[in-house]
């Protein structure tokens, strides 16, 4: 089954916690501090595969998670590190934030290996902590929780030429003659239903893919015949070869063929419309009135573009037409479909929509504090004991604590509820 688009929920791996232990040895009554650090989580990591042409493998599967960092342990051992999530996806799939639509991969470059999020940071160990007023610390770093994101997978073929064109304009009968694709061919509409790559070789060192999509319609670009989700399948294409059904026996006009096949081009996108087209005029063999080619040549020459007789059944003209192609697609250079966004600012963004403190008073009349600051402070430190509690109340007093309750309309003896612990407050 082919299928061109997924939505997933990718996270990276949560840094292990650093451990607050301390050298206990017979001979030894008050070790120090000997917490190890812990490890940092797996990263998200995606890779061109060229043995992958479909997206059917996140259809169905929604999470993908790397694997977490290990919590240091006593004697400095360091946590293990977690092992890093590989995702393959066919060449040629771009990768966007699902809520802003933003591009942060294209995954153009057969078996390049990138790395979407970074696994969480493991936190310092207590050893970290030890200075010449805190000799014996209970507190250690925690491990940073692995970030989480919705993201779409959307393949585009990576093809130099596309063929396009009205349906049973011989497209399918044209890639399966220069090359090795298989395309399904009848005398009816939307013989194809999903785009085919097939490889042009023409000598040693000589070749080039052509991508054959379903037919085109009038509406195509709003959606008609599935029109829009075929055409982004060819934006990445050098050129463009545009079939005719020259000989009329459809009932329809060539020149009105033409003129509609592009209005659909420019009216999904400006890039497309401009590429390099070569028109090829196809069913020669089935055209009594040559006036009719004559006719349709010097139209099309007209508005710059250049138009071959060819039959795709006897095989004329097709020869030509590929090693001229080649020589073209040697002179043009792909080009970049979009800018792509640093997943950095995404995440910063959201973080930035947090406020500082958020201080809700709920029915029973507790007052329940979050917020970034919070947050921060939480993903930063592992508290141990009463020792690490205090620390904790210490931190959130220097950076304002009091003053955003006491504006929130707290009195003393009030409730005050942080991450599930409960205080009094006094003023």
């Amino acid at each position: 089954m082919f299928i061109d688009e997924a939505v997933i929920t990718v996270k990276a791996g949560d840094g292990g916690d650093g451990a607050a232990t301390f050298r206990r040895e017979k001979s030894i009554q008050f070790g120090g501090p000997d917490g190890g650090d812990g490890g940092n989580g797996g990263s998200v990591v995606f890779v061109a595969d060229n043995n992958i042409n479909t997206l059917l493998d996140y259809k169905y599967k929604k999470l993908f998670k790397a694997e977490d960092g290990v919590n240091g342990s006593k004697k400095r051992c360091m946590g293990k590190r977690g092992e890093s999530l590989i995702i393959k996806v066919p060449v040629g799939t771009m990768i966007r934030d699902f809520e802003t639509g933003k591009l942060l991969l294209d995954m153009d470059v057969l078996g390049e290996e990138r790395v979407l999020l970074k696994g969480g940071r493991g936190g310092l160990g207590n050893t970290n902590f030890k200075n010449s007023v805190r000799k014996a610390p209970k507190i250690a770093g925690k491990g940073r929780e692995g970030r989480e994101l919705k993201i779409k997978l959307e393949l585009k073929l990576l093809a130099d030429v596309a063929l396009v064109g009205y349906p049973s304009v011989g497209k399918s009968s044209f890639i399966n003659k220069v090359s090795a694709a298989k395309s399904k061919v009848a005398n009816y509409h939307f013989t194809t239903l999903t785009p085919k790559l097939g490889m042009v070789r023409l000598e040693e060192e000589k070749s080039f893919v052509i991508a054959d999509i379903p037919g085109l319609i009038e509406g195509a670009h709003e959606g008609v015949g599935l029109g829009d989700k075929f055409l982004r399948h060819i934006e990445r294409c050098k050129m463009l070869y545009h079939i005719v059904d020259v000989s009329g026996i459809e009932g329809r006009s060539p020149i009105e063929d033409f003129d509609k096949i592009n209005h659909e081009l420019q009216k999904f996108s400006e890039k497309l419309s401009t590429k390099k087209q070569i028109v090829l005029a196809n069913k020669m063999d089935l055209l009594y009135d040559t006036s009719i080619f004559d006719e349709f040549k010097t139209y099309v020459e007209a508005k710059g573009m250049e138009v071959y007789p060819i039959s795709v059944l006897f095989n004329d003209g097709l020869r030509e037409i590929l090693f001229k192609t080649k020589d073209i697609l040697d002179t043009i250079e792909r080009e970049v479909l979009e800018e792509e966004e640093d997943v950095k600012n995404i995440f910063a963004d959201i973080d930035n929509s947090i406020p500082d403190w958020l201080i809700e008073v709920d029915a029973e009349g507790v007052y329940n504090v979050g917020g970034k600051i919070v947050r921060n402070i939480l993903d930063t430190y592992a508290f141990t004991g009463d020792e690490g509690l205090e620390n904790f109340l210490y931190m959130l007093r220097k950076l304002g604590l009091e003053s955003e309750l006491r504006n929130a309309g707290v009195e003393e003896y009030d409730t005050v509820r942080i991450e599930g612990m409960e205080f009094e407050f006094i003023d």
